[in-house]
């Protein structure tokens, strides 16, 4: 099976949240590899900023929608931690601050998201 047709295969069957959990794994996994690379490799860091800052900033947009049914609680925290991964990216940009809080931001929310382990069978 071809690359393109696992994407398509994987795209069909996988639930919206899912695909959230794997999309924060993976900037996840790039803003780790960019907070351990070299001062000077701004080009890394920048683009592994700027992608997380994008997904939070589409989370956001996503929740003011009016087609959104999730609590406005829900809703109104995911926007407000938009905000302050917006200001904390700009701020590890200027080299006031480190990726540690943009990290286990990511990280507690995949802990949201991830299937329950209730959900798991467990072995006998």
């Amino acid at each position: 099976m071809s690359y393109k047709a696992y994407q398509t295969a994987s795209a069909r069957s996988e639930d919206p949240r899912s695909t959230e959990y794997r999309l924060l794994g993976q900037v996840t996994r790039a803003l780790m590899e960019a907070s351990e690379s070299k001062s000077w490799e701004l080009r890394r860091r920048a683009d592994a900023l700027d992608w997380n800052r994008r997904i939070w900033s589409t989370f956001a947009a996503d929740c003011a929608s009016q087609g959104n049914h999730l609590p406005d609680q829900l809703k109104a925290g995911i926007i407000s931690l938009s905000i302050f991964v917006s200001k904390e990216t700009s701020a590890v940009m200027r080299g006031e601050s480190d990726f540690d809080a943009l990290i286990d931001i990511n990280r507690t929310v995949m802990q949201g998201l991830a299937p329950a382990a209730s959900a798991v069978p467990q072995p006998a």
